[in-house]
């Protein structure tokens, strides 16, 4: 597996990222098109069978293929079959002016020594979150001797289009008061959100290929982000992840991205660096360097891609360069401006 190469020799490898980064996918399109239509006169002659089912012998025998094409009435059965309307599910977040709003905790469940998978119950049943790709909440807190709350933005893991609740990965930092008030709760406490707040608007197929760098729980927008494309047979996107942490425990979402893996393995790969690693770990050692990226990352000649960023200060820094606010993304700096990037072919969450 691509992920498990990072240690042979460099012209090897990068020879082999070049053919995954440049091949065409796999595939006839003709041989798809064709058996499409025959599944699709199959499905249509079961369900034209299925709804005569209730009609008498002579009756279908006197209908044949032309009732539909002359207008005969239908019969009882297809009129049973005329499936009711369906609403859009309700949103619990719609932005603008609708403020923040209580969500309770569900479940709190431990992933490691210092990280919690957090589930809130959506405030009306059957409502979906509200949120698109990408884009995250912000949570508030403030506690009886704090002057000010405490606001942080968070991306959930579960999918847009789960109901009743919303997932989220969270890590707790020494003296950070909305982790440790969170790593605190007991289900049936409650927590105020607000959202949904903008990130990078995703369409299928936007870019040809997107490189995903991440450092510690900076994994959540671009686990979204990834689901999106997966998720979506239509989005044809490749997807090639760096992500760094500091020993094998903290890696988070790791069954998530190999099942990725292993199911797109034409069109995603993931490689993982340890600043910690355990004896006998094949992969990166240390930090995100600049010839690792060089080795595994898209050309930036190369056409239609788009790098994106997220993690620790240190890790923008690095790789880069800190964006000045939600708004304005700075100028790029570090590894990335180093290795040829545009500053229109990066984004930092």
């Amino acid at each position: 597996m691509f992920a498990r190469q990072v240690l042979r020799p460099a012209h090897v490898l990068k020879n082999h990222v070049r053919r995954y980064a440049t091949e065409p996918p796999k595939g006839n399109n003709y041989n798809a098109a064709l058996f499409g239509g025959i599944a699709a006169a199959a499905g249509a002659g079961a369900y034209y069978y299925m709804n005569m089912d209730g009609v008498a012998p002579r009756n279908k025998e006197r209908l044949g293929d032309q009732s539909a094409a002359q207008g005969s009435p239908s019969s009882r059965r297809e009129e049973e079959n005329i499936p009711a309307k369906v609403d859009k599910p309700m949103m619990a977040f719609k932005g603008g002016d609708q403020g923040f709003i209580s969500l309770e905790l569900e479940s709190a469940e431990d992933i490691n020594h210092n990280t919690k998978r957090f589930r809130f119950k959506l405030p009306e049943e059957d409502s979906v979150s509200g949120l698109h790709v990408a884009s995250a909440v912000i949570a508030k807190y403030q506690g009886p001797e704090m002057e000010k709350p405490a606001i942080r933005p968070y991306t959930p893991v579960s999918d847009e289009d789960t109901k009743n609740y919303m997932d989220f990965v969270i890590k707790r930092y020494p003296d950070g008061p909305m982790s440790e008030h969170l790593h605190s709760m007991n289900p049936g406490q409650r927590l105020d959100f607000k959202g949904p707040i903008p990130k990078y608007p995703w369409e299928p197929n936007k870019h040809d290929h997107i490189a995903l760098i991440a450092g510690g729980t900076g994994i959540t927008p671009m686990y979204q982000l990834a689901r999106a494309i997966f998720k979506n047979p239509k989005d044809k996107t490749k997807v090639t992840l760096v992500f760094g942490n500091i020993t094998e425990e903290d890696i988070l979402l790791k069954r998530e991205w190999e099942e990725l893996e292993n199911t797109y393995p034409q069109r995603f790969r993931a490689f993982y660096t340890l600043d910690k690693p355990p004896e006998g770990w094949q992969q990166g050692k240390g930090f995100i360097t600049k010839e690792l990226l060089k080795t595994v990352l898209p050309e930036p000649k190369e056409k239609n891609v788009k790098v994106f960023v997220c993690g620790p200060p240190g890790l923008y820094k690095a790789i880069s360069g800190t964006k000045k606010s939600p708004q304005d993304q700075g100028e790029l700096e570090g590894h990335l401006k180093e290795l040829g990037y545009s500053k229109d072919q990066v984004y930092k969450f």
